[in-house]
């Protein structure tokens, strides 16, 4: 008797009929009767009503009948949760019962009931089944962890289970490790600012031996997480491709090409001249093409992968060109896969076999693949030069079959070559001439009329030949009246006297009857170039066109990175980063490969500042100001004029303005500065305006401070300190490659006796040279302006990097930002203009003759208002009073006395701005416990808004 019994209809009141059997004495009844509920359930029935009755059933020892009012449990949970309360204890007995399989089907379905309500009451049943003897129970308690962190992620922290989940990574059972790794992959995903797969050398090895005898899905989970795990060198890294090298020959194709990514992740790290790197490309290739004989939906996956890893390494495939050669029951979506892969590894070595394969799809009957291989034959005349020859005979001979759409293809494919090698194979335009009439496609029209236009000179009846197509102008599309304007005055300019009317014509109809903007505006850019200046618009429409590079669809190089960490899931199939794809996307993390051995690329990953940085909150990519682009735009990016620089007094006027003002009784004279025996001490004065010592007495300046105070107990200025430089942080970087194409800036600020400058790394991931660097500044809060142009000495090569530092003044335009320490950068270089915003680090700006006299200090402390003093916070410093101090008096901050109150070290300092502002500080420190101290800033100064940032200053330099 088959189960189909249970789903037909019953009597009226069948519910009522149900209720009696689920009462029954009888265990056979029972049973029959949850069938039944089951069934109903299934076919969408409602049977919530009998919920108590079902859950009743539950005490039972029949493992089946457990089963079923399980089942039932999990759907009606959510509707009825006060109902479902009634199971928990239940749940708790059986995650006691003797029977692991029991143990195990308690704990999963408690991951299952997604109640609020019940989720406490069954922490304790799941931390015994973490801890529970038996690996079954263990691994399903694992990812019943994970399940319960997506319901209440608060409470699984707070109960201790990551760290239990951890211990399991460790625990003796292959399939719990597993679970484990998988569990805490999933929790890390939505959370992935925390690092728990804190994976280190002795995790990875535990990973590893797991790996080899647990479940394809167990492999699966632990070779993803691999892929997540960053080697320290490259012994490590050949270490555990060694291990993983194994998985290549399962049978399973998402366990290998999990292998796969595990590999070209690693194989970054190893130098090409090891043997080991040469054996390892051997390797990978039998498995990939094991994948192409599996079915057509599963070789469409590996064909996807196969594209990404033949544009990252094209060698380890280069001897396998057959493999794609297309089957004549290929599906059509495997056909065109393998076409573009087999135009990949195309070389001189193999070229005459491709275009054998290529000419005979051409005459294919599927129109698609027919389009796309005459394609390919063009692509493969611009990738080989030395098969360019045979590839065109190839095309002149498609062409001679008439076949409509195989001569648009190979016009369009044809006006390619004639870009690439210019005055080679001019002599085949007379048979494209042939064929103008069966044009109807835009995109072959308009390769056509390029080809007229381009070579009118050799064509005798080229104005006959344009003015055919002038003739139905406007019902053309747009790719072709824009081709079509363009051609015919390259036309005018090449033959103007039989010409002048064809010219009025196409003019006249781009601009007064169109209704294009695109087409208008490109008209009137011709006309008025040939009514002002015609030997102008000859040099701009008929200058010379750069060569168009071989391989134009090639991933963009750090997408492809991105894309080679995402093997075998969904984004390598559809080449998008998961980002661009997953709803609400916030679990995403963008992935990349380890940085080449032997590369300057800082280690820092473009999203993570160091901590506690000047760059901790960076803003986003050049903010949307209304003025900026407009001060950005009208920049010169030419090098900065090295004339004397701007009033001084103006632009620190500015600088007081943006400040808030009233600083006249604090400011140094510039002649007081210099005569001083404190260098820069300040003179009180009433008067309103003032001039601060330009950036050059500066250096003058530091050894007056150094020699001042030697008879003053309280002077701690050693010398060296000031010399030193002040704290440098780490590079990080300001713009990504994927938002400057293909150009990535990483750098930091620094100031080293007296001068500020830009540390850039400039490094070319596009797939062109880089040359004509320029640098400006937007107008900014403390005038930060470039003092010499950014010379980059040699053009920058495709995965080049230069390090460059860029000194900096503080003569540039004033205009006060938010924050206050934003800076708007412009660069240039050959390929396009870049913008990008990062906040500079305050201390930069502190001067070295920033060091009060003790009279003055307390003069000033009480002269300035206490509403001006703000307090902040610095906990768990792990430095002295002395060394506090020593570490400040390197960036600038000077301390002017000292004294202990109660046990407490207080510290009374001051610095000064390059725009004249002075800042005092006092700085209290109390030992939190034996190691740590707690300080107290108080700061007191004329422009209260600086505070904030001053601040940050200490907090960075003391804690790093």
């Amino acid at each position: 008797m088959t189960d189909s019994k249970y789903f037909t209809t019953t009597k009226k009141g069948e519910i009522f009929e149900l209720k009696a059997e689920l009462n029954s004495d009888k265990k056979e009844k029972k049973k029959e009767a949850v069938k039944k509920v089951i069934a109903s359930m299934t076919v969408g029935k409602d049977v919530s009503a009998l919920f108590p009755d079902v859950v009743n059933c539950m005490q039972t020892d029949n493992l089946e009948l457990k089963k079923l009012v399980y089942l039932y449990l999990m759907n009606y949970a959510k509707s009825q949760p006060d109902m479902a309360i009634m199971a928990v204890n239940t749940f708790v007995k059986d995650c006691e019962d003797p029977n692991p399989l029991i143990r195990a089907l308690a704990v999963r379905t408690m991951g299952c009931i997604r109640v609020d309500k019940i989720t406490e009451y069954l922490c304790e049943p799941l931390r015994k089944c973490l801890k529970d003897e038996d690996p079954y129970v263990r691994k399903t308690a694992a990812v019943c962890v994970a399940k319960l962190h997506d319901i209440n992620a608060q409470l699984v922290e707070d109960q201790g289970f990551l760290d239990t989940l951890k211990d399991l990574i460790s625990d003796s059972n292959p399939m719990v490790v597993a679970n484990a790794v998988a569990a805490l992959s999933e929790i890390a995903e939505s959370h992935p600012s925390s690092n728990l797969l804190d994976l280190n050398p002795q995790s990875i090895n535990k990973l590893l031996t797991a790996l080899n005898e647990c479940t394809e899905w167990g492999q699966i989970f632990i070779l993803d997480c691999l892929a997540n795990y960053m080697p320290k060198d490259d012994r490590e890294a050949q270490s555990i491709c060694e291990r993983v090298t194994p998985r290549l020959s399962h049978a399973n194709s998402a366990v290998v090409l999990s292998a796969v990514k595990v590999l070209m992740k690693f194989m970054e790290m190893l130098s090409k001249d090891l043997d080991y790197y040469g054996t390892l490309l051997k390797k990978l290739a039998p498995p990939l093409v094991t994948l192409l004989s599996a079915e057509p939906e599963l070789q469409y996956v590996a064909l996807r992968n196969i594209n990404l890893i033949v544009q990252k390494r094209p060698e380890i495939l280069k001897h396998e060109m057959k493999v794609f050669f297309v089957k004549y029951n290929d599906p059509i979506y495997v056909k065109l896969e393998k076409l573009d892969i087999m135009i990949r590894l195309a070389s001189q070595a193999n070229i005459a076999q491709v275009l054998a394969e290529l000419k005979e799809y051409a005459t294919e009957v599927d129109v698609d693949f027919v389009r796309k291989a005459v394609r390919a034959i063009g692509r493969c005349a611009i990738k080989v030069e030395q098969s360019a020859e045979r590839c065109v005979s190839t095309l002149l001979d498609l062409i001679q079959t008439k076949v409509n759409y195989v001569v648009q293809e190979a016009i369009v494919v044809i006006k390619d070559i004639f870009r690439k090698y210019p005055n080679k194979y001019e002599s085949v335009i007379a048979t494209l001439c042939e064929n103008l009439d069966s044009l109807d496609e835009p995109e072959a029209r308009a390769a056509m009329i390029w080809i007229v236009g381009e070579y009118a000179e050799r064509i005798d009846n080229a104005d006959e030949l344009l003015e055919s197509f002038l003739e139905g102008f406007h019902d053309e599309s747009t790719q072709v009246q824009l081709q079509l304007l363009t051609a015919i005055v390259k036309l005018f300019l090449k033959k103007p006297t039989e010409t002048q009317e064809l010219v009025q014509q196409v003019l006249s109809l781009a601009t007064q009857d169109s209704d294009n903007p695109d087409l208008r505006d490109r008209g009137y850019i011709y006309w008025r170039l040939l009514s002002t200046d015609p030997v102008a618009a000859k040099e701009v429409v008929l200058a010379e066109k750069p060569l168009i590079s071989e391989e134009t669809d090639l991933i963009e190089p750090t997408l492809l990175d991105e894309l080679i960490c995402y093997i075998g899931t969904l984004a390598s199939v559809y080449h998008k980063p998961p980002s661009a794809f997953v709803e609400g996307s916030r679990g995403v993390v963008h992935k990349g490969l380890p940085p080449r051995t032997g590369s300057i690329e800082s280690p820092e990953s473009p999203d993570t500042a160091p901590a506690g940085g000047p760059a901790a909150d960076q803003p986003a990519v050049i903010p949307t100001q209304g003025d900026l682009l407009g001060d950005l735009l009208n920049l010169d990016l030419g090098p900065p004029v090295s004339g004397p620089p701007m009033a001084t007094s103006t632009v620190q006027m500015g600088a007081v303005d943006l400040l808030g003002g009233g600083l006249d009784t604090l400011m140094g004279d510039e002649s007081e500065g210099l005569r001083s025996d404190v260098g820069g001490s300040p003179a009180i004065g009433g008067s309103g305006s003032f001039t601060a010592a330009p950036s050059t007495t500066a250096a003058t300046n530091v050894g007056a401070a150094l020699g001042s105070g030697l008879g003053d107990l309280f002077d701690l200025t050693g010398g060296v300190g000031t010399l030193s430089g002040s704290y440098v942080a780490p590079k990080t970087v300001w713009l990504p490659a994927m938002k400057a194409k293909g150009l990535e800036i990483s750098g930091t600020f620094s100031r080293q006796v007296g001068s500020i400058s830009m540390d850039l790394v400039l490094t070319n991931k596009a797939l062109q040279v880089m040359s004509d660097f320029a640098i400006q500044f937007n107008r900014n809060s403390f005038g930060l302006a470039p003092a010499a142009p950014l010379q980059v000495h040699a053009p920058l090569a495709p995965n080049q990097s230069v390090e460059i530092s860029l000194p900096l003044n503080t003569v540039g335009s004033v205009m006060k930002m938010d924050p206050l320490n934003n800076l708007q950068v412009a660069v240039k270089n050959n390929i396009d203009v870049f913008y990008f915003s990062t906040l500079y680090p305050l201390h930069i700006l502190f001067v070295e003759d920033g060091k009060m006299e003790r009279q003055m200090f307390l003069a000033t402390w009480k002269d300035i208002p206490n509403e001006n003093e703000t307090q902040f916070q610095i906990k768990d410093c792990s430095l002295s009073a002395d060394a506090v101090s020593s570490k400040l008096q390197g960036s600038n901050i000077f301390t002017i006395a000292k004294r202990n109150v109660e046990g407490q070290d207080m510290l009374y300092q001051s610095l000064k701005l390059t725009n004249g502002i002075w800042v005092l500080a006092e700085l209290r420190i109390q030992p939190s416990n034996p190691s740590f101290m707690d300080l107290e800033l108080s700061l007191k100064c004329r422009a209260p808004e600086v505070s904030q940032y001053i601040y940050q200053a200490y907090e960075t330099i003391l804690k790093n």
